[in-house]
């Protein structure tokens, strides 16, 4: 076994190397950006090295860099984590001759699955079933189309040399064609250095099911089950599963027989994940492999009781699989989510900043994280903005499903926004609970799991009230214990008035509207009221997890959280409200950019403008393409009207809330 291992990759994915060496007694060696120099890897690490600037072309993209630190720090293998250099086969082969292991598989293996179209040749050509399509080295325009014809609509643009949902286009007409081509096109150039794209057959409500591989330098190769991955927004995986509730034992018994023949087929050594494309009729078609270990492999070791991780290291250090087909049984059902910083009402808009509160579940043999970011720590524009992989492991589906929405309703994240919400709505809705979503339901039908505009129901705001007056109250019996006098009348928290009742008013915002309540009462007991609503709130208490009260002679426990800034609840099905508290008296309204602005939404390259000064446009319109956070941000008219001035070019680095389009008055 190796002693030094340098792990070439940065944040969750390299904390979670770090701990299976630890545990194993191998020194770890991290390398980090200008941006991580204060990043939880680096902390973890027994020694961690500066490998250049923030951007990832500029550190963890460097791969000669990062083999001269190896070298100097007398590393023996290299675990490249996944993303960035893992599937890259010249830094693979640059390992090789450096005489430092290479932690994934052999760089001719990388090279004929790295290419989705090699690899849809070489699996032709091993009786694996794909879908049809186009995927030779004729890339002119015109020729596409005349492939785009013969294949048939709609169909599928991917990026040959891509992943994670880079370069991918549906294209349901002819007409659409030509500029989803360039789009593709020019989103994988930016992502993975290459135009080449391949075109399939688009298989309508298809689900997305994958199979764990391993091999090792014995000729040993064999499948570790699968990973249903169907629900997906724009081809990113947003929940993972195992087993897959769609899978029958015999069809899980071919589509297993068809990824070891996938891996056997490039001599694969390693971690490797086999990706299928399934009909709703049970036809299954092979889509890529991945040579690399997958964001989702929790859920596999969860049900198989294994640390892929650990068997990557021993096999690359020449050890045999320490498990034959037949020794390979899963226990129960698990499933993981990935809290990510983003605003799923504004587009799944990626997110950044200080994470000013980080509240996760506890750990158990039930709940797992996987993270590379504490409280305090900053999510930074430069790379991928996951806070933490949460996985879930029961007897079966249901009552993993029922641990996972416990798990989320103790998440809480101030800061940047997150999806928890999203996440929260996902696992409840029918869709999922009863295992039927495809890999395009969440584009259908994202409304169905966004908050919306709706007004909190009246019953909901008060609790959040209630929430904020028992905390204020708290707050002056704390007070009261370093020295002020809790029997002066104005230390009293119930808004006393000299001569009659007096009220108080609990100023509350929800999605960038201001609620307002009259309160009139104290230490519990309430008299409230909102508009036409009222209320008489009695005997509410709040344990620091729930609050327990009789509305209306209603009694009610629901989970809360409540602090100086924020109450964060969750209703009776268990739907999460998040209120910011705001000043009584004093509101102070968003000012927005109005009508003739478009502004940088947040930092980021921009890749293409589309109008120019003087252009009449219509509401709507597409006017630039910007790249932030690994994806292509398109910037449309907020009106109709005529462009008075573009304040930037293609290729510029803009900051969040610049002006990039400004509309003639």
């Amino acid at each position: 076994m190796f002693e030094r291992v340098l792990i070439a990759n940065r944040g969750e994915i390299a904390c979670r190397v770090i701990r299976t060496c630890r545990r194993l007694g191998i020194r770890t060696i991290a390398v980090y950006s200008e941006a991580d120099a204060d990043a939880q890897h680096v902390r973890l690490a027994d020694e961690a090295w500066p490998i250049g600037g923030p951007r990832p072309a500029d550190s963890y993209l460097r791969g000669e860099t990062i083999l001269e630190v190896a070298r100097r720090s007398g590393a023996q293998a290299i675990h490249p984590g996944y993303g960035f250099l893992s599937e890259n086969t010249a830094f693979a082969r640059a390992c090789t001759e450096a005489g430092i292991a290479f932690i994934g598989p052999r760089p001719a293996s990388i090279d004929a699955m790295g290419s989705k179209a090699a690899a849809k040749a070489l699996m032709e050509k091993h009786a694996v079933p794909l879908v049809p399509g186009y995927h030779g080295d004729n890339q002119d325009a015109d020729f596409l189309a005349g492939q785009a014809r013969s294949t048939g609509f709609p169909l599928m643009i991917k990026a040959a040399a891509g992943g994670g949902g880079k370069g991918m286009r549906i294209v349901r007409a002819e007409r659409e064609f030509a500029d989803a081509l360039a789009s593709a096109q020019r989103e994988a150039a930016n992502a993975f250095g290459d135009t080449r794209v391949i075109l399939e057959r688009y298989v309508e409500h298809p689900r997305h099911i994958e199979f764990q591989v391993f091999g090792d330098t014995h000729g040993n190769v064999i499948h570790l089950n699968e990973r249903e991955c169907s629900a997906q927004r724009r081809y990113q995986k947003v929940l993972e599963e195992t087993p897959s509730p769609f899978l029958t034992p015999a069809r899980r018994a071919a589509m297993g027989a068809a990824a070891v023949a996938a891996a056997r087929a490039v001599d694969y050594v390693g971690a490797g994940t086999v990706e299928f494309i399934v009909g709703q009729d049970g036809e299954f078609f092979f889509m890529e492999m991945n040579t690399r270990l997958q964001v989702e492999h929790p859920v596999t070791e969860e049900t198989l009781g294994l640390d892929l991780v650990e068997w990557q290291l021993r096999v690359a250090a020449g050890e045999a699989l320490p498990l034959r087909q037949e020794d390979v049984h899963a226990q129960g059902h698990a499933i993981e989510v990935r809290l990510y910083a983003e605003d799923p009402e504004q587009n799944f808009l990626p997110g950044s900043g200080k994470l000013l509160r980080l509240r996760l579940p506890e750990t158990s043999r039930h709940v797992r994280l996987d993270g590379g970011v504490i409280e305090g720590d900053t999510v930074t524009i430069f790379y991928d903005p996951m806070i933490a992989k949460l996985i879930v492991h029961d007897r079966d589906r249901a009552q993993a499903l029922q641990r996972l929405r416990e798990a989320l309703m103790a998440c809480e994240i101030a800061g940047p926004k997150s999806n928890i919400a999203f996440l929260e709505r996902l696992v409840r809705h029918p869709v999922v609970v009863e295992g039927r979503i495809d890999t395009g339901y969440l584009d259908r039908h994202l409304d169905e799991f966004l908050a919306g505009d709706a007004a909190p129901a009246p019953q909901l705001l008060f609790a959040a009230a209630v929430a904020a007056l028992l905390h204020d109250e708290r707050t002056v019996v704390a007070q009261a214990a370093h020295g002020v006098d809790p029997h002066s009348p104005w230390a009293r928290a119930d808004a006393w008035r000299i001569g009659h009742a007096g009220k108080r008013i609990v100023a509350l915002s929800l999605r960038e509207q201001r609620y307002e309540v009259e309160a009139h009462g104290h230490d519990g007991d309430y008299q409230l009221c909102h508009g036409d609503a009222s209320c008489h709130v009695q005997g509410a208490r709040h344990d620091g997890a729930a609050l327990s009260a009789r509305f209306d002679g209603q009694s009610l426990r629901l989970p809360l959280h409540a602090d100086a800034q924020r109450v964060l609840l969750h209703d009776s099905d268990g739907r999460r409200h998040s209120f910011a508290r705001a000043a009584a008296f004093a509101w102070e309204a968003r000012q927005g950019a109005g009508g003739n602005q478009v502004l940088a939404p947040m930092p980021g390259r921009i890749v293409l403008v589309k109008a120019r000064p003087g252009d009449q446009v219509e509401e709507g319109q597409e006017l630039l393409v910007m790249e932030a956070m690994k994806m292509e941000l398109a910037l449309k008219a907020p009106r109709a009207g005529t462009i008075d001035s573009i304040g930037a070019t293609q290729g510029d680095f803009v900051e969040a809330d610049a002006v990039l389009v400004r509309f003639a008055t």
